[in-house]
Formats: C-alpha cells, sequence, structure tokens
C-alpha cells in the first residue's frame, strides 16, 4: 500500500477483493478509480459509497452497461450501477475511505436540496419521475432532502419567499420552468434577497454551478422577474391560445402555428432600447425631445425586496416602431424543447437577445418556423435579430382590429392581456401597456450540465 500525491501519480494503491478475487485497485490524483479493465471517474460518475461491514459499496452512474435506467430523453443511456470492494485489512478500509470522501468533498457537491415537485404541470409526471429516477439518485450520493409538493398556481414562489435558505445548499424544481420562475420571484422577494438569490437553482436533471442573468420586468410598482423570455405578437399568441388544443399534447404548437401563421395578425406598437456594443445600428434614433422619466420614477418607491437594476429613459437611444408581427426577447437560447430561439443567447453575458419580425411572406413565416429547431431563422432577411441591454415595449392593438389587442408571455406566464383576447376576463399581474425590461448580468445562480 503506498502514497503520493505528486503528478499523476496514485494518491492510494492497494489489493482488494472484488468478486472474490484479489485484485490491484489504484485511486490517483484526478480523482480516477482503476482496477483491472475499468475506469470510474468520481467527479463525473461517482454518487457516493456506503460502509458495510468489510465492504464499500460504490454507487455511480455509468453511460452504458446493465443496471437501472435513469431516464431522460438526451440520446444518451444513464444507467445506475454500484461496485462492491472488498479491502483485506481494516487499516485499508479505513483509508479506502478517508480518500474516496476527500476527494468527494472537494468536489463542492450539495449535501442538503429542498426539492420542488410539481404533481399538476405538463404531462403531470413530475411525482413519478422524482420516485423513479430523481430519489435514487439522491439516496446514491448521500444527499439530504426536503421534498415540497406544490399545490396551487405561485405555491413555490410563497415557500421560497419564507425558505430556510440556511438550511440548504440548492433548490431543485421537479417540473416545467414555470416553478423555476416562481421560485425565483419568491426569492428576490425577501428582505435578504441579495444572499438568498446566491442559492443555485436547478430543473431536473442538474450537475455543475453556473450563474444565470434575471430581467425585471417593470410597470409602475409592479414587478417581474424573468429567466426565460417575453414575446408579444405571434409568439405569444401561439404559446397561450393553444392551450386550447392542451389534449393534442405537444403538437397543439405546430398546429396552432399553422393556423395563425395564415391568418396572421400584425400589432401596431413601438419599441426602444439599449443596443449591446456592436449593435448600435439597429433601429433608429429616439425623440430625445419627448422622451421623460416620470413613468419610471415609481419604480424607485421603496420595496421590500430586490427592486432590479436603474435606468433612465435616456439611456433607450435606438427606437423600431410598429407594426409587428412578433417581438421574442431572450435570456438562453431555447424557447422550448426543439426551439433554438436566440442561438447566441448567453446564460450570464448581461444582455438579452432580441428578435424581430415587422413583415413576412406567410409562406416564408412557415418557413421560418421549421429552422427554429437550428436556429436557421436568424438568419433571414425578414429577421432582426441583436442584443440589447435594456428594453421598452409599447404594445398596440391589432392592424385588422384595433378594438383587439394582444397578449404579453414572460416564461410561458400571461404577464399582460389586452382587450379582446383569449380569456380576457382573467386578472393579470399587470397591464397591457408600457413595460421595462432591464438585465442584471449573473444575478442568479443555476446547477447546470457538468461541461467536459
Amino acid at each position: 500500500m503506498g502514497h503520493n500525491e505528486a503528478g499523476s501519480s496514485p494518491v492510494l494503491s492497494d489489493r482488494v477483493r472484488i468478486n472474490g478475487v484479489v485484485t490491484p485497485v489504484t485511486l490517483t490524483a484526478e480523482g480516477k478509480l482503476r482496477w483491472r479493465e475499468n475506469c470510474l471517474l468520481i467527479k463525473k460518475e461517482v454518487l457516493g459509497f456506503l460502509i458495510k461491514g468489510s465492504k464499500i459499496r460504490i454507487r455511480a452512474v455509468k453511460e452504458n452497461g446493465g443496471g437501472i435506467s435513469c431516464g431522460g430523453n438526451t440520446g444518451v443511456t444513464v444507467r445506475r450501477r454500484s461496485f462492491t470492494f472488498e479491502p483485506l485489512t481494516q487499516d485499508s478500509l479505513r483509508l479506502w475511505s478517508q480518500k474516496l470522501q476527500e476527494f468527494i468533498d472537494s468536489l463542492g457537491r450539495p449535501k442538503r436540496l429542498f426539492v420542488f415537485v410539481n404533481p399538476y404541470g405538463g404531462k403531470k409526471s413530475a411525482s413519478k419521475i422524482f420516485i423513479d429516477s430523481v430519489k435514487p439518485l439522491l439516496d446514491d450520493a448521500n444527499i439530504d432532502y426536503t421534498v415540497q409538493a406544490t399545490k396551487y398556481q405561485l405555491h413555490a414562489k410563497e415557500v421560497a419567499k419564507s425558505l430556510d435558505i440556511l438550511r440548504y445548499d440548492g433548490v431543485v424544481c421537479v417540473s416545467g420552468d414555470g416553478i423555476l420562475v416562481e421560485v425565483v420571484n419568491g426569492l428576490l422577494e425577501r428582505e435578504d434577497w441579495d444572499s438568498a438569490i446566491k442559492m443555485p437553482l436547478g430543473v431536473i436533471p442538474a450537475g455543475h454551478k453556473q450563474l444565470l442573468d434575471v430581467a425585471t420586468v417593470s410597470q409602475g410598482q409592479n414587478r417581474f422577474f424573468s429567466v426565460l423570455m417575453l414575446a408579444w405578437g405571434l409568439i405569444a399568441d401561439i404559446d397561450i391560445e393553444s392551450e386550447k388544443y392542451r389534449w393534442m399534447g405537444s403538437a397543439r404548437i405546430n398546429y396552432y402555428a399553422i393556423q395563425r401563421i395564415f391568418r396572421l395578425r400584425r400589432y401596431d406598437g413601438c419599441i426602444k432600447f439599449v443596443a449591446a456594443p456592436g449593435y448600435e445600428t439597429f433601429g433608429e434614433p429616439t425623440d430625445m425631445e419627448v422622451e421623460t422619466i416620470d413613468d419610471v420614477k415609481s419604480n424607485f418607491v421603496q420595496h421590500k425586496g430586490y427592486c432590479g437594476p436603474t435606468f433612465h429613459m435616456k439611456d433607450f437611444n435606438r427606437k423600431i416602431e410598429g407594426p409587428f408581427v412578433s417581438i421574442w426577447l431572450h435570456n438562453v437560447p431555447w424557447g422550448g424543447e426543439d426551439a433554438l430561439a436566440a442561438p447566441d443567447a448567453k446564460f450570464s453575458d448581461g444582455y438579452l437577445d432580441l428578435v424581430v419580425i415587422k413583415d413576412c411572406p406567410k409562406l416564408t413565416l412557415l418557413s421560418l418556423m421549421t429552422e427554429l429547431n437550428k436556429g436557421g431563422h436568424v438568419r433571414s432577411p425578414y429577421v432582426l435579430y441583436f442584443k440589447v441591454k435594456a428594453f421598452v415595449l409599447e404594445p398596440g392593438s391589432r392592424l385588422d382590429d384595433p378594438s383587439k389587442e394582444g397578449i404579453i408571455d414572460v416564461d410561458g406566464e400571461v404577464l399582460a392581456r389586452g382587450k379582446g383576447t383569449y380569456k380576457s376576463d382573467q386578472k393579470t399581474l399587470m397591464t397591457y401597456n408600457k413595460l421595462h425590461i432591464k438585465v442584471d448580468q449573473g444575478l442568479a445562480t443555476v446547477f447546470s450540465p457538468t461541461i467536459p
């Protein structure tokens, strides 16, 4: 048995019994556990281990081989595996346990998690996913966790506002994106928001930690914190109005998109923005003589919780006037499972990616929708695609019927409904009027997959 921490030399080298056969086993400083023709990468594949009598049971995940499937649709089969080592002496057992635990602890993995499970969202499969796929992994990794099933809309937001964050190393949402958005809003409405928002957040599956921009959408004293996207026009209409075809499953989006394209709506309105460096030529100069900051002063009334970045209307020196087919503002690249809406978007670059369609032939627009899965739509001459630091939306009425207005969709939920829209009688957080959006770089932290 020997130790040598230098370079790639073994941290520990020993002979242990595996399946009744005494076998040489080596643990390297890089965290590679080798025996015979096998190799386990502790950082990537080892969840944890359990001491039982004189044996060490190492619990891991592998991309192939036998075992219990962990699920997922990534195209790679990931399976739980277990490997049992039996050191030949008690001293060897203690040393192996110590070195394995030291390496796992050095990875900074969470030890205590608060888990939201939304049993009602999407395909209503979150509870089964947690029991079949998530719980076994948490147990194998020796992670303590508290599970909270959400019971109604905004329940996760309420819990996040009062959660004892000192008890946990992270919050995980077994659900669609909606619960994550609720949690972010709950954390940012706390008096201790500046420390609460540093809590790592995740949607299963998850791994390492990464910063995430947060966009503050404000209207008077009302605020909503967005982590995904804002849509107005065609995309919002498809996303929200297609709910009437929810029985069709995911096919409802494509089905209703075709309807909306062939009965295309165009909306009056105006957008103003602070362009990111390198994008200052987009749009036209604003008329500063008619600009005022009176309508944003109320944003700075004393609030509990985070109020968002400060801004002044004089900063919004570029504008694009309608009519518009679609406005799509993105914080992350993907707008859905198969929609690479903003291919250049980054999680924490401090900018929002803006996709603008002012006018487009219907057949061309239909073709653009087929390009969404690869992000090819942004190369069309009918699409303006650029980055902004801040953004003002002044939504107007439909050109074909000025008595009707539109829907503003933020992170998949209706933020505002205008006159004559789908379910226009339902109450929303904001009115169908001017909105201000500004991004705060890297405000939140999310768990993200390990990148080799």
